[in-house]
């Protein structure tokens, strides 16, 4: 099997997870080797190309089939930032499973270390510092191409000032391979 058919299952186990916790019936035939393994994913949601809920895994502690599982049921009704997908917004949301690599720590004193060590495009990075935690998928450098306007937004997500720094703030960073269905909705409007 390819990367192509683990996307494919990974995509229909995420869509399958939120259609039966909405009640609706779905069924997703989850037959690939790799499912049984550990792994790290986030499954993201969207409508009409806008975030409509993201919840995932930083460190592979469950089956991947487990983990994209737990996961969209998540971003579908637990993300903090959204109410609850609701049954009549199904059919117009698009999944997208993100699986993570390990996670590569970057040894830096500074935030002036670090910038030059970024790939805006490929790198997910990661921030903890005390109780504060936050990470960015690969994919926001999409709408933050500047690696020190990415840090400073994710460092408000991690609830701190823009401007914060701190020898005590450890990065680590990781790449992903994603998988995305069509967006329903604008798939329509170019047919």
């Amino acid at each position: 099997m390819t990367g192509d058919d683990l996307g494919g299952t990974l995509l229909a186990i995420a869509r399958t997870a939120i259609a039966q916790s909405l009640g609706l019936r779905a069924a997703a035939n989850a037959n690939h080797p790799a499912l049984s393994r550990p792994a790290a994913t986030f499954v993201t949601l969207k409508q009409r190309g806008e975030l409509r809920g993201c919840i995932g895994t930083l460190e592979a502690f469950r089956p991947l089939a487990l983990d994209v599982h737990q996961n969209a049921v998540g971003a579908a009704f637990r993300d903090p930032r959204f109410r609850p997908l609701a049954a009549e917004e199904f059919a117009q949301t698009s999944v997208e499973v993100s699986l993570l690599s390990h996670s590569e720590p970057l040894d830096v004193a500074d935030e002036h270390d670090l910038l030059p060590l970024l790939r805006p495009g490929q790198d997910g990075l990661t921030l903890a510092f005390g109780r504060h935690r936050a990470t960015f998928l690969p994919q926001v450098w999409d709408q933050l191409a500047e690696p020190r306007e990415f840090l400073g937004a994710l460092k408000r997500k991690a609830g701190l000032p823009a401007d914060f720094t701190s020898p005590q703030i450890r990065y680590s960073r990781y790449a992903v391979t994603k998988w995305a269905e069509t967006d329903p909705v604008t798939a329509g409007a170019r047919a």
